[in-house]
């Protein structure tokens, strides 16, 4: 499914630069408050308010795991690269930060707004996609649920056909989903008593 891209003024947000003090700090600050943005720098760690920073642009030169107060993978807002050495190994370790974007050093006159935006479109669909695939698993689990309640009510009612019908009534009767129904059924708390086929009125 193809998204939109949103493309909205950055005036206001707020940008923290993980760099050791060098002239790439002074480029990029330059040009992240011409565009409007709120800058701070900070080295070796993040601070502690960093977490409600808009962006944040770290060094993948000298960067490290230990810098980022969150899981590794997981940055909570869009992260960028600021990439001098192309070695594997060093960028490997700025994709494992969950970078969203890049922007090579030295930093020149140019480059800022687009990485901002990239890594802003790109954060957000990552997250949108990690969203379906928890919505995906969770719905998943349930249809397991059902599965596995309509097996043990094969062997009250005879059939499958009929245990899920009994299913579907005892979630009608209870005004609730067959997944919690079937959950119910699972802890041994029906909603109401089964009775076989034979033995309803």
């Amino acid at each position: 499914m193809s998204r939109g891209v949103r493309i909205a003024d950055l005036g206001g947000a707020r940008a923290v630069i993980l760099h050791r003090p060098h002239a790439v700090v002074t480029a990029l600050t330059r040009q992240l408050q011409a565009v409007g943005l709120h800058v701070e720098t900070c080295w070796p760690e993040l601070k502690a308010d960093a977490l409600a920073a808009d962006f944040v642009f770290f060094d993948a030169d000298m960067g490290f795991d230990e810098q980022f107060p969150w899981p590794k993978g997981q940055p909570p807002m869009p992260m960028i690269a600021l990439i001098g050495s192309e070695a594997p190994g060093r960028v490997e370790w700025a994709l494992s930060t969950g970078a969203s974007a890049q922007i090579l050093k030295p930093v020149g006159d140019g480059g800022v707004y687009s990485a901002l935006l990239i890594a802003r479109h790109s954060f957000e669909a990552r997250r949108s996609l990690v969203s379906e695939a928890a919505d995906l698993r969770r719905r998943l689990g349930e249809r397991q649920t059902v599965v596995r309640a309509v097996v043990q009510l094969i062997d009250v009612m005879g059939s499958e056909e009929e245990a899920y019908a009994e299913l579907r009534r005892q979630a009608m009767d209870a005004r609730v989903g067959l997944e919690e129904a079937a959950a119910r059924i699972l802890a041994g708390k029906p909603l109401r008593m089964v009775r076989p086929k034979g033995e309803r009125k």
